[in-house]
């Protein structure tokens, strides 16, 4: 599964709620008419009966919730999406969910700690990595120099220092 938003509240009394989407574009996940969602540590499939976007996120009633209460009991759950549901990547996109969790080193082979997650700048992508501190990567091609997703390690052009 792919994370892909959280449900962040109920919305009004039929049973909607109210999703942050972590995706680059707030409609993305409107594609899809099933999502997952992750419920005490099991994944659940859920049907998507009505949704609307609503400011940067986005409205939506399942099957099968339509009460506040239900709603409720949605929030906090990861909204994710099968890995085979996604479109092919061409050459140089990824997903961020891919780029999470990997080792970040320099030319020098200097670890500065692994991506922890990304947000959106307004200009560019920017990865957070953690390690001995936190710092924030700009991920443009004069910052990143190569993603291996099979090592699970990404080249960037920064030094420990800045």
């Amino acid at each position: 599964m792919i994370v892909m938003g959280r449900v962040s509240a109920p919305f009004g009394v039929k049973g909607w709620v109210k999703v942050q989407p972590f995706t680059e574009k707030t409609d993305s996940l409107l594609r899809y008419t099933a999502w997952w969602l992750c419920e005490a540590g099991k994944w659940q499939r859920r049907t998507i009966e009505e949704k609307v976007v609503h400011g940067g996120s986005l409205l939506v009633r399942f099957a099968g919730i339509a009460d506040r209460d239900r709603a409720a009991a949605l929030k906090g759950q990861n909204v994710a999406i099968a890995r085979e549901q996604l479109p092919a990547t061409g050459e140089g996109e990824y997903y961020w969910a891919d780029l999470i969790g990997l080792e970040v080193e320099n030319a020098a082979g200097q670890s500065l700690g692994c991506v922890e997650r990304l947000f959106e700048s307004g200009a560019d992508p920017v990865l957070v990595v953690v390690g001995e501190k936190e710092r924030l990567l700009p991920f443009v091609g004069a910052v990143i120099k190569r993603v291996d997703l099979e090592t699970r390690k990404l080249l960037v052009d920064w030094e420990l220092d800045y």
